[in-house]
């Protein structure tokens, strides 16, 4: 009986599998898409279409608001300069006047300037919550708005949701529009004028 010496090990699984640890690790996205190699890196993380009539609709609503905001906020701040210069101006008045009178004016402007303050005090809060809550409806009430808010939010680490301002820049920019954060932005096409496409893409960093 002649006993066979074992045959030796081979060496090839431990080739294969330093061949494999040698293989470049592909990048998975945690969010999105990336496109192919020769689209440099380019991470679509969101894509959707909106309403073009919704969104012209949409431009025209949100301006007007934000034009009545500004409006509002304005007409209150000269009011609050003109009582200050009524204020100021009843000092003068009442040293460089004399009888009777004056004091009957500068009483009278103390009594208004106050009533005045207060009444501003009062309203401009509940004013300012008015114009605040007209936006936020128009907000609930786009379809469009929605869409890219959302996807802002859940796919885009900041900021946590667009603003009125940025998506009126979508809009009228036709192209490009959001800056989202360091490398990201939202890509408007409207070359389908049926549905406009939007695709909020990042651009990934070469690795060194």
């Amino acid at each position: 009986m002649t006993l066979t010496p074992p045959a030796p090990l081979s060496s090839a699984p431990a080739e294969a599998n330093s061949h494999v640890s040698q293989e470049p690790q592909l990048f998975v996205p945690k969010y999105g898409q990336m496109l192919g190699a020769d689209a440099n890196g380019i991470l679509v993380l969101d894509e959707f279409t909106l309403d073009p009539a919704a969104a012209r609709k949409d431009q025209h609503r949100f301006r007007a608001a934000l034009a009545s905001v500004a409006l509002t906020l304005r007409r209150l701040v000269a009011l609050r300069v003109f009582i200050a210069v009524v204020a100021i101006a009843n000092l003068p008045l009442f040293l460089m006047s004399t009888g009777w009178w004056i004091y009957a004016v500068s009483l009278a402007l103390v009594i208004g300037v106050h009533a005045a303050v207060n009444w501003l005090n009062k309203h401009e809060p509940r004013v300012k919550q008015r114009h605040e809550l007209e936006l936020h409806l128009h907000r609930e009430r786009s379809d469009n708005y929605r869409k890219v808010r959302d996807a802002v939010k859940f796919v885009v680490d900041s900021p946590a949701r667009v603003n009125e301002h940025l998506y009126l820049e979508l809009l009228h920019a036709k192209r490009v529009a959001l800056h989202l954060a360091s490398g990201t932005v939202a890509l408007l096409d409207t070359s389908d004028d049926a549905a406009w496409k939007v695709r909020i893409v990042r651009e990934l960093p070469a690795a060194a």
